[in-house]
């Protein structure tokens, strides 16, 4: 080697650069990966709060090295397009670091002030609800066995003192109420530790959800409002001899199983509960085309304009073609990554000629985990003005994922063009996009072998 070469090889090391004249990453970098990979190590292997303290203390010895990493700004090239080529090193650990922080927070607990806000919950919800003369009893009999489990897992007692049923039925659940604040001062008073006492915490933890299950079954005045409401719209008239409990939810089966979607509607509106809501939403999703009446588009769209991905979910088994224009908006970089898959995902299976170039548009700029499911969103569509940029994605995209997806979407496409774009690739390393590729081949047949 010349003593020219030598030299222009130490000026490159000593700007930075790789001989290739790529910027190198400060050595402080791959040691702090090291330190990450420890840290999260440790996470796993934790089992005090001692511990997570331990890690967390480590964490923060990580995040401030990192505060002194200073890259070298890279310089752009004349004609360079400024394409943003992802994350830097610094913003990839840095990412890092907030997921192990979320780790340990999800490790720490729970605490005993878990237990005396949940408990507190269920006292809210006995203050504000009036029960039926059926639902009293059963709110009561719900809070008994709440206050014996209490007392098994603190070695104490407790009772309910006054009139439980007047309180329950007038709405005020007073000596209800009394007995659940007792407990909560007796929790408090216990100081009870989330290593030490962790069995304890959990016992009392799953007292509290039996008592929320007990609340939640028993009748409330409201519920039978809206039974009477929809018995008299018919909503209960297509159950037989067998039902399900609840009974809302057996009709809503057979509402569904007969395609009767003002039902599912009716359902969804009536019964105020997570619990009925969610079983709405997945008939309305299983229903699919069969559901996109007027009526069901429009609610679906009232929820898509709060970004529900339920909503879009359903929109997009519907393919309800009125939603495309409030969908196109939720793909851009600015909103979050789940929405931007459920939206696209929804916009694919619509398959509007409109979607196809905001969807287009993310292969090039998506993130990573974005750009497979714009690459099947336009597979799709089938439209083949797609087949430009799928082809410039299996080209130049560096996420073997990516690439299989546009490869599969080639083939979706079908045409002749599409088809010997996606069979060039069955020498590539990757398996899928090989597959792929082969698959492309199939459908060609033998007189279409891809061309060197």
């Amino acid at each position: 080697m010349s003593e020219d070469a030598d030299a222009g090889e130490d000026a490159d090391a000593a700007e930075g650069t790789d001989a290739d004249g790529g910027e190198e990453e400060p050595e402080l970098i791959g040691e702090l990966r090291e330190r990450l990979d420890d840290v999260e190590a440790a996470l796993e292997a934790a089992e005090t709060e001692d511990d997570l303290d331990d890690v967390e203390a480590d964490l923060d010895g990580v995040e401030s090295d990192l505060d002194d990493v200073e890259l070298p700004e890279e310089e752009g090239e004349e004609g360079d397009d400024d394409e943003d080529d992802g994350p830097s090193p610094v913003e990839e650990l840095e990412d890092r670091i907030a997921d192990l922080r979320d780790g340990i927070e999800n490790a720490r607990g729970p605490y005993g002030e878990d237990v005396v806000d949940a408990v507190s919950g269920a006292r809210s919800t006995l203050s504000s609800t009036r029960w039926t003369e059926d639902g009293v009893p059963e709110v009561e009999a719900a809070v008994s066995a709440f206050l014996e489990a209490v007392g098994e897992a603190l070695d104490a007692s407790f009772e309910i003192d006054g009139d439980a049923e007047t309180d329950a039925e007038e709405g005020s659940g007073g000596a209800l109420v009394a007995a659940l604040q007792s407990v909560e001062g007796a929790v408090e008073d216990a100081g009870l530790d989330a290593d030490e006492d962790a069995e304890t915490i959990a016992s009392l933890l799953e007292a509290v959800e039996e008592l929320e299950a007990g609340l939640e079954d028993a009748e409330e005045w409201s519920d039978l409002e809206v039974r009477d409401q929809l018995a008299a719209e018919g909503y209960y008239d297509v159950l037989g001899h067998y039902k399900d409990f609840p009974v809302e939810w057996s009709a809503l089966k057979e509402h569904e199983m007969r395609g009767n979607v003002d039902m599912v509607l009716l359902a969804f509106d009536s019964l105020q509960s997570d619990y009925m809501e969610e079983h709405c939403l997945e008939a309305l999703e299983r229903m699919g085309r069969t559901a996109a009446t007027d009526e069901a588009i429009e609610e679906m769209l009232g929820l898509a304009n709060r970004r529900n991905h339920d909503a879009i979910r359903i929109l997009g088994k519907m393919r309800a073609t009125e939603a495309v224009d409030t969908l196109v908006e939720y793909v851009e970089p600015d909103n979050d990554t789940k929405l931007q898959k459920v939206t696209l995902k929804a916009l694919g299976e619509i398959g509007s000629r409109e979607a196809v170039q905001p969807i287009a548009n993310h292969l090039a700029a998506g993130e990573a985990d974005v750009r497979p499911v714009a690459a099947r969103a336009l597979g799709l569509i089938g439209d083949t003005r797609a087949i430009q940029p799928l082809s410039e994605t299996l080209e130049t995209d560096d996420d073997d994922t990516t690439r299989a997806a546009a490869a599969w979407a080639l083939r979706q496409i079908g045409t002749r063009e599409a088809l010997e774009i996606a069979a060039e690739y069955d020498d590539e390393r990757s398996f899928l996009l090989q597959t792929e590729a082969e698959k492309a081949q199939a459908t060609l047949g033998d007189e279409a072998e891809p061309t060197a």
